[in-house]
Formats: C-alpha cells, sequence, structure tokens
C-alpha cells in the first residue's frame, strides 16, 4: 500500500503533534490540525491503515497514536529532502532562531588556548541551547603534519616536550633520558628537531630522516633516539579519540527516558565513552563513502543507533572539518520525539561556527 498525498498529511501531523506534546495522537486531534476538512471516522481509518503499513502504533487500547522508527525515518527523511530544496515548513520559526544561534560564535569565540577547551565548550553550549545529551569527538589526525617541537628542562634527566601539530593540537610528553643535557645542548637539540621535522607527517619520518639526525648528533645519538623515539610514539598515539560529553542530565527532562534503568544506561554510555567510539566510526565511515550524505548531517533513529543503551533514542551528528584530513564529529543525542528540525539547524550552525573560528584563528 503505498502513501497517497492524504495518508502522508495525516502521518506528518501525527508526528508534529507528538513531538510538540509527547502524547498519543487522536483522531479528533487530528482533524482539528489539518486542513482537509476530513471526518474523524476517515481519518481513524487512514490512521489504521498507517499503523497496518508500520508508520504509526496504538500503545494503549484506549489511546492515540505514536510514531514507530520507520514513521520517523520517514519524517525526517522528507524534511532533509525539503531542506534540500530550500524548502522549509517552519522557516520563519527558524530564521527568529538566527540571532540566537549566532550567539554561540561569541561563546566559542572566547580566548581558549586548546582545540580540546574549545571543543568541550561545543559541547557545553550545544547541551544548554538544545536541552539534549550532546557530544563531540577530537578530529582524527592521521596524516597529520608536525608544526613544531619545544623541548624543556624539568630535572636533570627528565625533558619535557610540548609537540604541536597542525590545527594547533598539542601533546606533552615527559621524557627520561639515560644521560643529563645541558640547556646549550637542549637548545641545539631543540634547533635539530624543528630544523628536520618540521613539516613532516609521521610517515614521513623515514630512517634516512632518523639517520641523518643521529648522524648530526654526535657524541649524544642516544639522547637524540630517546627523544625521537618519544616524540614519534606520542604523535603515533595523538591519533587516539577524544570525547567530550555534556548535557547528560537533560535525559530526565523526557518521561521515555527517564525510567531508571534505560536513563542509568544511558548516562553510563555518555560518561564511559567508550561505547560512542562504535557510534563515531559509523558515523564516519557513511560520511566518507557518501559525498552526498546530507553535508555531513546523519540520523540514526532507535534500532539504527549502533549504541545499544540508545536504541530507545535518536541521535543526530555533523561532521566538521579544522583542515584537510582532520575531521571530527559532533552529536546530540534525545528522544525519538526531538525537535529534529531545530537540531540539524543548530548543528549546521556550529559547524559553520567552528569553520569560522578557525580560519580566524
Amino acid at each position: 500500500m503505498e502513501l497517497d498525498e492524504r495518508k502522508v498529511k495525516i502521518l506528518k501531523a501525527v508526528i508534529q503533534n507528538y513531538l510538540d506534546t509527547g502524547e498519543p495522537v487522536g483522531s479528533r486531534t487530528i482533524s482539528k490540525l489539518t486542513d482537509m476538512k476530513l471526518s474523524s471516522a476517515t481519518i481513524r481509518n487512514e490512521m489504521a491503515d498507517l499503523e497496518e503499513l508500520g508508520y504509526i502504533v496504538q500503545p494503549h487500547t484506549s489511546a492515540g497514536r505514536i510514531p514507530t522508527d520507520k514513521g520517523y525515518r520517514f519524517y525526517v527523511d522528507d524534511m532533509m529532502a525539503e531542506k534540500e530544496k530550500g524548502i522549509s515548513e517552519r522557516e520563519l520559526e527558524v530564521a527568529d532562531k538566527e540571532k540566537e544561534l549566532n550567539s554561540m560564535k561569541d561563546m566559542l569565540s572566547q580566548k581558549v588556548d586548546r582545540v580540546e577547551e574549545l571543543l568541550q565548550n561545543v559541547a557545553k553550549v550545544l547541551a544548554k541551547d538544545t536541552n539534549y545529551a550532546t557530544m563531540i569527538t577530537t578530529p582524527k589526525v592521521k596524516g597529520n603534519k608536525l608544526k613544531f617541537v619545544q623541548l624543556s628542562q624539568l630535572e636533570s634527566n627528565k625533558i619535557l616536550a610540548v609537540i604541536v601539530m597542525e590545527g594547533n593540537l598539542i601533546r606533552n610528553k615527559v621524557i627520561t633520558v639515560s644521560e643529563e643535557i645541558s640547556q646549550e645542548n637542549l637548545l641545539k637539540l631543540n634547533i635539530l628537531l624543528n630544523t628536520t621535522l618540521t613539516g613532516l607527517t609521521l610517515e614521513e619520518m623515514n630512517l634516512s630522516i632518523v639517520s641523518k639526525m643521529e648522524n648530526q648528533a654526535g657524541e649524544h645519538i642516544n639522547l637524540v633516539k630517546e627523544v625521537l623515539d618519544a616524540i614519534v610514539d606520542t604523535i603515533s598515539n595523538a591519533d587516539d579519540l577524544k570525547i567530550y560529553t555534556s548535557g547528560a542530565t537533560n535525559i530526565f527532562k523526557y518521561p521515555e527516558l527517564s525510567d531508571s534503568t534505560k536513563a542509568s544506561e544511558l548516562i553510563y554510555a555518555l560518561e564511559e565513552k567508550k561505547s560512542l567510539t562504535d557510534l563515531v566510526s559509523t558515523d564516519m565511515d557513511v560520511v566518507d563513502g557518501d559525498d552526498n550524505s546530507n553535508h555531513g548531517i546523519q540520523v540514526y533513529i532507535g534500532n539504527e543507533t549502533p549504541v545499544e543503551s540508545m536504541k530507545d533514542c535518536s541521535v543526530v551528528t555533523a561532521t566538521y572539518e579544522l583542515a584537510d584530513g582532520m575531521k571530527g564529529t559532533i552529536g546530540i543525542i534525545g528522544p525519538k520525539r526531538m525537535n529534529y528540525e531545530k537540531v540539524v539547524e543548530t548543528l549546521k550552525n556550529m559547524r559553520t561556527q567552528l569553520d569560522d573560528v578557525f580560519k580566524k584563528s
């Protein structure tokens, strides 16, 4: 059975009303919401067909209907398709939000010394603006180039290496060395490292480069080997994914998620974060494999979500990019009846603001 125009209108009305109220929607409510001038009996018949098709379900015998995952998927796909055409049923409301959304840039542009701090701010801003739980990952930096290295002496046999990569991603490493090093030799080692390694990726720091540095090290060859090994190890580990979350307690605002077991599992997933890597990996695979994947926006509804504790949720993600090859994921987690239009617009706006902040810096 195909969805004709009348069924589509009724389905959209059911979903929109449920998004707004969180209450099952009856035929009388729909008759007041639509301009089709249909009787309650006709609407009931259409809703029965929609239920048979799997788009809505009746939670209790005496209750109205609520959307299923299939119904939400139809609604979201239809909304995204309309946005691609430049059409929005709630265009004016979104326009009214533009000033509020643009204020994010001011909040993000506060003095931040590290990318990680900025990303934590993003998670907080999104949680406050949407009233949902949020997450953001550090960018994947595989193939990223070394910007510079700064060595400082902590103790006679301990050196602090501050390693800065493109995009101002910073990693610190305390290196224990087998010999004492003077300030003069430490300065020479700083110059050697930066003149030889700056602008190289980990893959480009090959055997010939290392051999050249060791030849220049003279009697300090072991020291140079130890420092080089520590730097290479730190850069290779920089690809380890970090995930920042915020707004976990917002889920208690939604009755369908506030069940003690569901809520505790969801909060654990947000705090423990390991299971979120499955979501991020799936998201990046989808985006990398599809150049037209809604411009980096993905919507996971219910069982589509790869995280078991989020099967009662919807998750909307966006891919941001700091520089070529440096991509990360922003995600918003909420009930299936989340305000998809606002969430999608907010993520698009945030991605633009991030782009502006990094270009200016």
